[in-house]
C-alpha cells in the first residue's frame, strides 16, 4: 500500500518548475461559446453534447465584441466550443475580428456541415479566409468512429472534400489543420503522441490516396485528465498512474512555448482564465492583488495584461509531457 501511494503521488506543477509561470502580453483570446455540440466525443474535456444548452448570451457577446475593436495587441480570436458554429455569437465575433484584422480560428468537429441551418458554413469560412482546425483524430475509420460516434469518419472526409473544392489546404489564405488525439487507454500501457511531423506526412499520404484530400498541418494534442477523459480515466482506475506518467514525461524544454503564456480564455458567461482547462475545471485566473477576472474587468481597466502569475494544476503536465501539446500541436 505505501509503495503504491508514492508510486502514484503526483508533484504539484508549480514545485516542478525554477521559476513561477508568469503571463506575457496578451496576443490570443481564446472563447469557448458555449457547450452545445451536435456530437458527444468520448474524450471531449469540455464535455460537450446536443443535449447541453449552455452558450455566450447577447451582453457578453457584446462585451468580447467591444474587447476584439478595443485592444490591437490582439492577434488571434480563437472560436470553441461545443460545436462553437452552434452557439449565439459565432458570426457577429467572427465578422468583429475580421473587421480589425485579426486571424480568426474556428475549431470545427466538421459534421456540423451537415445539420440543418448550418449548410453554409463551409462558404461562410472562405468568404471570411477562417482558419479551420478540424478534429479528425485519426485517418482510420474505426478509431474514428470509437472516439466520436458511428458515421462520424465518413461525414469528416465528406466535409473536408467539400473544404478542399473550395481552397481549403491549397489556397494560402485558406487553412486548414487536423487535431490528432490518441485513443483513451485502457491499461496502464500507457504512451506519448506520435511524432507530428511523422504523423502528418502518414495523414497526408492516407489521405491523399484514399480521398484526394489535402490539409495544411497536423497538430498532436495529448489528452489532459479533464473533463470526459477524467472521468473515463477514474472510472477504469487509472487517473493518478496516467498523472504520474504524465509527470514522468514533464519536459522543461516545453514551458517556454506554453499556450497559456499569452492568450486569454473566456467562457460564455464572460470569465477569464489562463487557458481552457483551466475553465475547464473551474480554476479562473487572478489579477495582481488575487481578484477572479472577467471581461467587465478587462473593458473597465482598459487592460489586457493584469495577470502576472498564471494558475497550474497537475494536469498541467499534459502539456509539457515529451514534445509537448497545445491547441496548436507540439510545442518542441
Amino acid at each position: 500500500m505505501v509503495q503504491q501511494i508514492a508510486r502514484d503521488t503526483i508533484t504539484p506543477f508549480s514545485q516542478k518548475l525554477n521559476h513561477p509561470l508568469s503571463k506575457n502580453q496578451i496576443t490570443v483570446l481564446q472563447i469557448n461559446l458555449g457547450k452545445r455540440c451536435n456530437l458527444a466525443c468520448n474524450h471531449c474535456h469540455v464535455e460537450a453534447s446536443p443535449k447541453r444548452t449552455e452558450e455566450l448570451t447577447p451582453e457578453i457577446c457584446d462585451q468580447l465584441i467591444e474587447l476584439i475593436h478595443k485592444f490591437p495587441q490582439i492577434k488571434i480570436v480563437d472560436l470553441t466550443g461545443g460545436a462553437p458554429e452552434m452557439n449565439y455569437g459565432f458570426k457577429p465575433l467572427v465578422e468583429a475580428a475580421r473587421l480589425t484584422r485579426k486571424a480568426v480560428i474556428v475549431r470545427s468537429n466538421l459534421t456540423i456541415y451537415f445539420e440543418s441551418g448550418f449548410e453554409e458554413l463551409p462558404e461562410y469560412f472562405a468568404q471570411h479566409q477562417l482558419r479551420v482546425v478540424a478534429s479528425l483524430p485519426c485517418y482510420l475509420e474505426d478509431n474514428v468512429d470509437k472516439m466520436r460516434g458511428k458515421g462520424v469518419y465518413n461525414d469528416s472526409i465528406r466535409a473536408i472534400q467539400w473544404l478542399n473544392q473550395l481552397g481549403y489546404g491549397i489556397n494560402p489564405n485558406l487553412i486548414l489543420d487536423f487535431v490528432y488525439n490518441p485513443q483513451l487507454p485502457l491499461t496502464e500501457s500507457f504512451s506519448l503522441t506520435p511524432n507530428q511531423a511523422k504523423l502528418e506526412e502518414d495523414y497526408k499520404i492516407f489521405l491523399r490516396e484514399h480521398f484526394d484530400i489535402e490539409f495544411n498541418q497536423l497538430f498532436t494534442i495529448t489528452n489532459l485528465p479533464v473533463g470526459r477523459s477524467k472521468l473515463h480515466l477514474q472510472r477504469t482506475k487509472l487517473y493518478s498512474p496516467y498523472l504520474k506518467f504524465l509527470e514522468t514525461n514533464f519536459n522543461p524544454g516545453t514551458v517556454e512555448h506554453l499556450m497559456c503564456l499569452n492568450e486569454l480564455s473566456i467562457d460564455y458567461l464572460g470569465n477569464v482564465y489562463d487557458c481552457d482547462f483551466n475553465q475547464m475545471e473551474n480554476l479562473p485566473a487572478q489579477s495582481r492583488t488575487g481578484e477572479k477576472l472577467t471581461v467587465t474587468n478587462l473593458l473597465e481597466t482598459g487592460n489586457l495584461d493584469l495577470i502576472d502569475e498564471i494558475r497550474s494544476a497537475s494536469y498541467c503536465y499534459g502539456c509539457t509531457a515529451g514534445c509537448g501539446s497545445s491547441c496548436g500541436g507540439a510545442l518542441v
